[in-house]
């Protein structure tokens, strides 16, 4: 994902929350309850196998996603390119649920699936409005709340000028993201297998940041009076920058519109731990190992999408426990399957001047290098599509960074795509998760609509917009923008 960092008052959801590990590992369930006084649970995250157990209510560790917020299963901590473009798995759900009256007065039960992902330009033309979207959303560059009024200028600069660097990487891989073809296929491939276990649904595929946007996907789901929803990220771990930030659009939706208010709707916000998931990566990375001469001297490279680190540190993400236990469930796996190579994950993606995640997964390529690895096979462990981060960031860039460090055998584990393992259990979890779809119910706080005052708003805009234009035209301030964002 192109991402940078750098969040709005938007009407608080009152909900509870139930995650249930819904298949494999075996866990505890959980129930929260919370209201829209803003205080959410404090998680404690629990060794090896358990889920944590509930403890206080508390803001300190609850995810804030631009005013909205979400409960988060907590990750458990651990000791320790075939190009058929289309499955995966899901392993632990929740649902978003209040005490709203359900459709009722609808007589023929039609269920819908929304699937969610991030979007990507189809053609070159497209990239910079693309880009522009993507830095105009407050969970990818969290400005100061003084300062969220830049939001949209702060993108549209940002968007010219990476725009060419963009351009060069789609060009590399075709002139635009496969994305959409891809998350289509799957579509396709899960709505066949819903209604080859005897349930029939709608599939939709709503986009973040480039077309179909999710709008257009709600407004059809309207349209087709769906009775009941499950919403299904295409992402297995939860981040406030990819399924948190696709999730706030919803509420946004939702909040303002009386028939999608009263929808029950169940939201499976991580999958990672899905046994379905799990053996579905370790059978693509068996298969790329026995293309090795030596498969028990190949090292297994993680590569995830990174996130700034004061998401994870400040805001409650979740994402980096998550992953770290994702990579133990599928090295348990494999080990299982006979195989019991050493491995390492490493944070692809970075952008902008600030902390991500480490390590870099550039760094430590080179490092492997130095210290005489001869065999490596890249897994791209976030992604469940191919698109840019895969074909021209891991296929290219990497893979010539690792050849130049002294790694003679590369080898690369294609995304998950529609393999029909992944696919069988993504079709399973919207089935476990249908029976506790809830209706929604949001609401604003009086300290919120009191928070906008025209006359302020005015004020800030006028100064602020003098400020921002000095700043942005100081030759500094365009070298070091330059810098840090190429």
């Amino acid at each position: 994902m192109e991402a940078a960092t750098f969040s709005a008052a938007r009407p608080q959801m009152r909900f509870s929350v139930s995650n249930h590990k819904l298949s494999w590992p075996r866990a505890k369930s959980m129930s929260v309850s919370c209201h829209s006084n803003g205080e959410l649970p404090n998680f404690d995250k629990p060794p090896s196998q358990a889920l944590g157990v509930l403890s206080s209510c508390s803001a300190d560790k609850s995810i804030a996603i631009s005013g909205g917020l979400y409960l988060l299963s907590p990750a458990q901590k651990r000791n320790p390119a075939g190009q058929t473009f289309c499955a995966a798995s899901a392993a632990g759900y929740t649902h978003v649920e209040n005490l709203v009256e359900s459709h009722t007065d609808t007589t023929e039960d039609r269920v819908g699936v929304l699937l969610l992902n991030l979007g990507g330009p189809e053609t070159l033309h497209d990239v910079q409005p693309f880009l522009f979207n993507l830095f105009a959303d407050p969970d990818i560059i969290r400005l100061p709340r003084l300062f969220r009024f830049l939001q949209r200028p702060l993108a549209q600069l940002i968007s010219v000028l990476r725009a060419p660097k963009s351009k060069e990487g789609y060009a590399a891989i075709g002139g635009g993201s496969p994305l959409r073809k891809i998350t289509d296929e799957q579509a396709d491939a899960i709505k066949m297998a819903l209604e080859a276990k005897g349930m029939p649904v709608n599939v939709y595929v709503g986009m973040r940041y480039w077309y179909p946007f999710t709008e257009e996907a709600i407004h059809q789901i309207k349209r087709d009076r769906i009775t009941r929803l499950v919403v299904l990220p295409l992402y297995p771990q939860f981040s406030i920058s990819t399924t948190g930030s696709s999730l706030r659009v919803l509420q946004n939706i939702f909040s303002e519109d009386a028939y999608l208010s009263r929808l029950p709707v169940s939201i499976i916000q991580s999958w990672y731990q899905r046994e379905g998931y799990i053996k579905a990566m370790a059978d693509l990375i068996r298969k790329e190992l026995e293309q090795f001469t030596k498969p028990e001297e190949v090292m297994i490279f993680f590569s995830a999408h990174g996130v700034p680190v004061s998401y994870v540190e400040d805001a409650g993400d979740p994402y980096k426990d998550q992953m770290e236990e994702c990579i133990y469930l599928i090295m348990q796996e494999l080990k299982a399957r006979g195989f019991d190579n050493d491995h390492t994950l490493a944070y692809q993606s970075r952008v902008g001047p600030v902390k991500w995640l480490k390590p870099y997964t550039d760094e430590v390529l080179v490092e492997l290098g130095q210290k005489g690895v001869k065999s490596l096979l890249a897994v791209p462990v976030s992604f469940v599509s191919e698109h840019i981060e895969t074909l021209e960031e891991i296929d290219m860039e990497y893979k010539h960074l690792a050849l130049e460090s002294g790694i003679e055998n590369w080898g690369r584990v294609p995304a998950l795509g529609c393999t029909s393992t992944f696919i069988t259990d993504l079709a399973d979890a919207v089935i476990e998760a249908l029976p506790s779809a809830k209706a929604i119910y949001t609401s604003k706080s009086t300290s919120q609509e009191a928070d906008y005052d025209p006359l302020s708003y005015a004020i800030k805009m006028f100064f602020g917009s003098i400020l921002a234009f000095v700043l942005l035209l100081s030759p500094k301030m365009i070298l070091a923008f330059r810098n840090h964002v190429f």
